[in-house]
């Protein structure tokens, strides 16, 4: 009996609105409803007593934004719990991050939040687009749950759901920083003014359906899907630090192909885009080939092409990057450099970059097209923060077999910088604030795409160094950056400030 009481969303909106014919009074409630508890029975309860019928939309499982283990259940138990309950007549899963979608679809008479949302309102996004669809669809907004308890501080202190060493690294930082602290830390990248400089790059992915190996050749054969153009390289970077701060600007290295204004105006407004446009220089490309991404398996990869100059950019066209730095930089409070060896950062404004930043953050890449020639110690001599991987450790330090933290120390020392940070994927991620150090677990485990997931470190591990945050916080900010970063297929969008924040909270609740 209860399977009947969840209809599919499609169905909705053509539902609810006979019902409102009948003369029905709707309420609806939604949320994620992970572990049923006390505080969600009178919740619902309550919501129930307020009209002839109650909803319950849920939130779909790829849309739960608590970190890791989260959700608990998947969403077919969690419908199913639902509508075991007498008070709840009808249940909807959603495939949104907020209620919007189920408000215009249900068009309730009332629309239940929790208590705790009527005394401390908290700053999201998706909560003001909410009450927003509320009032006009003139739904009206209730706040009810005389019993309050939190399934996430529940879940977090009595379950194992968090993967090894994560409950025990944010149980840890919960005691040493609240909630408070962490959301007022993302708040405060908001008055940065952020440079953002180094290779862009774009990257194309071609989706094939593999049909198996030619007869003649024993290559792949395969059949076109579709194709997308993905920002990545610093562009990435700078779209990143823009979800966190508005006052940011790019300045980067680009051809004239008549393609690359159109999609870079989409991505970067004039007055943030310092770049210098040249026809002798070759915007450069990555195409990569890539198989359908299929569900709960990471995205498999064919190969790989680089449109890459081969030489470095002429001295004149160095200048003209060299004098726009100049300007750029006055009145920057940190420089965000990402040199990819992709021609752009040529020793004279490495050089420059060190002696007129007023911060530098400096991440140095290795990839196939450098390798071996890229090495952050050999270009590089000064940085007040930076961030490379176990690889780019290895080439610098000249051995296989690392003491990860004594050889990041050293880098650190060499540098004189403040900040680093190791990260090392699956394993871990090793961050230093001067002497103190912080070792933080992956905090996402279901991996879809791991490009661009170190460009995200980078972006918010950056911001934590220019507001100087303790070590654990800032490696913490990174961390969620970069889990979010693994989700997502290539630089496919920005990391969100709003699943960033939930992420985090969550994982502090305890």
């Amino acid at each position: 009996m209860s399977s009947a009481k969840i209809i599919p969303f499609e169905s909705a909106a053509a539902l609810f609105a006979g019902l409102r014919r009948q003369g029905r009074r709707i309420v609806l409630c939604h949320g994620i409803f992970d572990l049923l508890h006390p505080g969600y029975i009178v919740h619902l309860e309550e919501a129930r007593a307020l009209g002839d019928l109650l909803v319950v939309s849920l939130t779909a499982d790829k849309f739960v934004n608590k970190g890791p283990g989260r959700p608990l259940c998947k969403e077919q138990l969690r419908a199913r719990t639902l509508a075991a309950l007498s008070c709840v007549d009808y249940v909807m899963v959603t495939s949104f991050f907020s209620a919007s979608a189920a408000l215009e679809a249900v068009r309730p008479d009332v629309y239940c939040l929790g208590k705790n949302y009527e005394v401390n309102v908290p700053k999201n996004d998706f909560l003001q687009k909410d009450l927003a669809t509320a009032a006009n669809i003139g739904a009206a907004v209730r706040y009810v749950g005389s019993v309050v308890f939190s399934a996430t501080q529940l879940l977090n202190r009595h379950f194992e759901h968090l993967p090894e060493g994560v409950k025990e690294f944010c149980h840890a930082l919960a005691r040493e920083f609240s909630m408070k602290d962490f959301r007022e830390a993302v708040e405060s990248f908001s008055g940065l003014k952020v440079l953002v400089i180094g290779d862009t790059i774009f990257d194309r992915y071609s989706f094939l359906k593999v049909q198996g190996l030619t007869s003649k050749n024993r290559i792949i054969s395969g059949r076109f899907l579709q194709e997308e153009t993905q920002c990545g390289g610093a562009l990435a970077v700078f779209r990143h630090v823009r979800q966190f701060t508005p006052r940011v600007r790019f300045l980067s290295l680009l051809g004239t192909e008549p393609w690359v204004d159109p999609f870079l105006r989409a991505q970067v407004a004039p007055d943030e885009d310092k770049s210098i446009r040249d026809p002798a220089f070759t915007t450069i490309i990555k195409p990569r080939f890539v198989e359908p991404l299929m569900e709960g398996k990471e995205l498999s990869k064919l190969f790989s092409v680089n449109y890459i100059d081969a030489a470095a950019p002429a001295p004149d066209l160095q200048a003209r990057v060299a004098a726009r730095l100049r300007e750029e930089i006055a009145g920057t409070d940190v420089v965000l450099l990402l040199d990819f060896g992709h021609g752009l950062m040529q020793a004279p404004l490495r050089d420059l970059v060190q002696e007129t930043a007023p911060l530098l953050a400096l991440n140095c890449q290795t990839n196939s097209n450098n390798h071996g020639f890229n090495i952050i110690s050999r270009q590089y001599h000064r940085a007040d923060a930076f961030t490379l991987d176990e690889q780019e450790m290895m080439l610098s330090c000249g051995h296989r077999h690392l003491d990860h933290l004594a050889e990041l120390n050293k880098l650190r020392k060499h540098f004189n910088s403040r900040y680093a940070w190791l990260t090392r994927g699956s394993v871990q991620t090793i961050g230093l604030r001067d002497e103190t150090h912080s070792l933080c677990p992956p905090l996402e485990t279901e991996v879809v795409d791991t490009i661009g997931a170190g460009d995200a470190f980078f972006s918010l591990a950056a911001l934590a160094a220019a507001r100087q945050l303790p070590i654990a916080l800032g490696t913490f900010l990174g961390q969620l950056a970069g889990a979010q970063a693994v989700k997502i297929v290539g630089n496919q969008h920005p990391i969100s400030k709003q699943t960033l924040l939930n992420s985090g909270l969550s994982l502090l609740n305890f």
